[in-house]
Parts: structure tokens; sequence; C-alpha cells
């Protein structure tokens, strides 16, 4: 648990300095579209719930849910391939890519559910 609270906290800090201080957010090694396109289109706060469910035993808002359908696929798909890809994570990278597109199943339903007809 104490590894998930540390990449949370990171995943975190990435998306807050991303917004404030753009320059000092993107490595050059880092995928220019994952910061630029994707990471300034989800609430921290969203973030570490979505973070929670795929890393962990959280369970995604009705609210972050529907943030996460309004941030897309690839954005969503993107963000969590780029933090299974850690070292510390990599040997578990098909359980979290698994429970990445269960997440994105259950928001999709949920937000079609909340949709006027």
């Amino acid at each position: 648990m104490a590894k998930l609270n540390i990449i949370m906290v990171s995943f975190v800090v990435l998306i807050v300095s991303n917004t404030c201080i753009p320059s000092l957010a993107v490595e050059e090694n880092e995928p220019k579209k994952l910061w630029d396109q994707c990471v300034v289109k989800i609430s921290p706060k969203c973030a570490l719930n979505i973070i929670s469910q795929v890393f962990g035993n959280g369970v995604v808002s009705i609210p972050c849910c529907q943030e996460l359908v309004q941030e897309g696929k690839e954005c969503h798909d993107t963000l969590v391939k780029y933090i299974a890809d850690r070292p510390s994570l990599i040997r578990n990278e098909s359980k979290y890519l698994q429970k990445r597109d269960e997440v994105w199943a259950h928001c999709v339903s949920v937000s079609k559910a909340l949709s006027p007809a």
C-alpha cells in the first residue's frame, strides 16, 4: 500500500506541476502528447481516484467516471500504461492494463446511464 501511495502522490505532483509549471513537467524522454493533451483534462482528485482503483483497491466515484469518459479512452490508456511501465510495477503490468480496461468499461456504462436520452 505504501508503494501505491508514493505512486499516487508522484502522479498528482506531476499533474499539478504540469498545469502550473509546464516547462518543468516534461522530461525529454516522456511522451509529450501525454502531458500536453491528457494530464490537464482530469482533476488531481479524480486522477487519484482512478489510479487507486487501477493500481489498488479503490473505487472510482461517479463524478470521476464522468471526468474519465470526458478525458477519453486514448488518454486513459496512455496514462495508465505510462504508470504501469514504472520499474516497480512492470511485473504486474498485464493485471493493471486489464483493470484499466475494466475501469473504462464501468465508467462508460455509468456515464451512459446518467446521460439524458
